[in-house]
């Protein structure tokens, strides 16, 4: 997309998002643009600690959720080149822990109801989400709660690696491996492979692998003490007040010991910047090459069949305009995308749970962010809420934030 931004058109934005805090849905925003070699547009807004009256900050620190898997499937995607994984292995190879797995006869239905695999798990069925694996969020009957008894909540589990590992791989699958997509703990597998492949703990491979090379020094699984005062605190509209509260959710003040590769990191919007222009650059970014130029075209090609992006994605037809690649998704029709949001053909990303959003727009030259802390109930019921645009702690506001840019560059 060629042509300038409207400057009235980008100063827009931040009185837009200023009215969904007034309006008491969200406790804040820090959002970014950068477009063509340069940062055009930042508006932090509202406040991290609303108790505290702390406000957002550029560098305010957030719970980036999802935005983890991006970052882990790159470090997986970097042994790849070095010919220590195939996307074809079996994970077996190095997680025993997923032999002569079980499927589920239904995914709903009684976990004794089984039938074998019919092939083992492979490292591109993780990347895909095409394992057969599962969260409870995103599974309905005994299987959801089978998850959280076997494994603790999503994010914050006490349990370490291998023995969090061996639970998982004693629960059966809800789908044959590679048959559909199906939101998992398939990027934390991933993660723990990565790991076991160079010895080290996650946190350590990340850290060496990207964090480093790449000057991300505000990203980690934990925030030290002395950065505390700039972590946003996790808020949620209470549905029996309409109200925001506080959600208490501590930050680990040290390297955790389950460093979850698929949701556990933390970071800043200039931080993840260089990440998401390290993914447009593919897989160089000022003078930093971590990927070569075919690995990271490989990993933003949809690898979804049109079978499976027929499927409903959290009740709602996900991809209508998108698909699904190496541990983002890219957007294939942006038409048919665009009741979801804003975005040419090819532009690529991943939200996360706590509604923080990027997306890397290759024919834009243009890169977007959006960090918020917000929690809501995740489920069927609550993606369809936030689908029509009902309340939902104000993230209705994303797509307005995306269509306003878009807008504006359009202007």
């Amino acid at each position: 997309m060629d042509g300038e931004f409207s400057a009235s058109g980008l100063q827009a934005i931040g009185p837009a998002l200023q009215g969904v805090v007034d309006a008491g849905d969200l406790s804040g925003f820090v959002t970014l643009v950068w477009r063509g070699g340069e940062v055009v547009q930042v508006d932090t807004v509202g406040r991290r600690d609303v108790a505290g009256d702390k406000p957002m900050t550029r560098d305010t620190l957030f719970r980036i959720a999802s935005m983890t898997k991006p970052i882990t499937s790159v470090a997986a995607l970097m042994l790849l080149e070095e010919g220590r994984l195939k996307l074809d292995d079996p994970i077996t190879r190095w997680a025993p822990e997923f032999s002569d797995m079980q499927v589920m006869k239904a995914a709903d239905g009684p976990l004794d109801q089984t039938v074998p695999a019919e092939r083992e798990i492979t490292i591109e069925d993780l990347m895909t989400h095409r394992a057969g694996l599962a969260y409870g969020f995103t599974s309905v009957g005994p299987i959801a709660q089978a998850h959280e008894k076997a494994l603790g909540p999503a994010l914050g589990t006490p349990l370490t690696p291998d023995e969090w590992m061996k639970r998982l791989g004693e629960l059966p699958l809800s789908y044959q491996p590679g048959a559909r997509f199906h939101y998992s703990h398939a990027t934390d597998v991933l993660g723990f492979i990565v790991a076991r492949i160079e010895g080290k703990t996650l946190d350590q491979v990340l850290q060496d692998r990207v964090f480093g090379p790449l000057s991300m020094t505000d990203t980690a699984f934990h925030v030290p003490p002395e950065k505390l005062d700039r972590a946003a605190r996790l808020y949620r509209i209470n549905p029996k007040t309409d109200t925001m509260e506080e959600v208490p959710f501590p930050y680990y003040p040290a390297p955790p010991v389950f460093a979850a590769g698929g949701g556990g990191l933390v970071s800043t919007a200039d931080d993840y910047l260089k990440f998401a222009r390290l993914m447009l650059g593919k897989g160089e970014v000022d003078g930093v090459r971590l990927l070569k130029t075919g690995t990271v075209e490989m990993m933003t090609a949809d690898r979804l069949t049109e079978a499976q992006k027929a499927i409903p994605f959290m009740g709602i037809p996900f991809w209508l305009g998108q698909g699904f690649g190496l541990g983002v998704s890219v957007i294939t029709d942006p038409v048919k995308q665009a009741w979801m949001g804003a975005g040419n053909a090819g532009a690529f990303g991943w939200p996360g749970a706590f509604g923080t959003w990027w997306q890397a727009d290759p024919a834009a030259d243009m890169v977007l962010i959006y960090l918020i802390q917000n929690s809501i109930d995740l489920g069927p019921e609550a993606a369809a809420q936030l689908a029509t645009g009902q309340r939902m702690g104000g993230r209705a506001a994303l797509p307005v934030f995306q269509k306003m840019v878009y807008g504006a560059l359009a202007g």
